[in-house]
């Protein structure tokens, strides 16, 4: 189908096209305005391609069906997180103990040094699952690396540090 043939059946679709967005938003106005607007620009920008298999009119409706539950499920999780934000306790903050901290401190610094020594990869492996609280295989997705090769790196890594740091207190000692 030619560029001014297909816009021409898009415009000509208009008014049973809005009338299919207030539906699927539930009858409001501007989320369907909205709604229809991104449909028309996914087609314009080709993130969403008219390729035959049905009618357009089936096709644009299906786009805009779409459309409108992306929308949806991204107001759901706004409002979840704002009722969470709400609602939450306000965190108390605990009175610090300055021995505790002096120690923490110079450990942390200790930490922090041993890590800096480990080979890239397995520092951010090591990052990415103390620090981050992600699992080995959540990690290995985040790299980009095979979950066999997350978990080799992890294991020397954490094996590595281990050994860094009983040498370090032994030098202490």
């Amino acid at each position: 189908m030619r560029q001014t043939d297909f816009q021409g059946e898009l415009e000509g679709l208009h008014a049973a096209s809005f009338g299919w967005a207030l539906w699927c938003c539930e009858q409001r106005r501007e989320e369907a305005e909205e709604v229809l607007q991104t449909a028309y620009l996914k087609v314009m920008e080709g993130a969403a391609r008219f390729d035959g298999r049905s009618s357009l009119r089936t096709w644009f409706f299906g786009v805009i069906r779409r459309t409108a539950g992306e929308r949806r499920r991204r107001r759901w999780v706004r409002d979840q997180l704002l009722v969470r934000w709400f609602t939450r306790e306000p965190a108390s903050v605990p009175v610090p103990d300055p021995e505790a901290q002096a120690s923490g401190s110079q450990s942390s610094r200790e930490l922090r040094k041993a890590l800096a020594a480990l080979p890239a990869r397995q520092q951010q492996v090591l990052h990415l699952v103390f620090y981050q609280d992600l699992t080995v295989e959540e990690a290995s997705r985040v790299l980009n690396v095979s979950l066999g090769t997350a978990r080799t790196h992890f294991a020397r890594g954490k094996a590595q540090l281990r050994n860094l740091l009983a040498r370090h207190h032994e030098e202490i000692a």
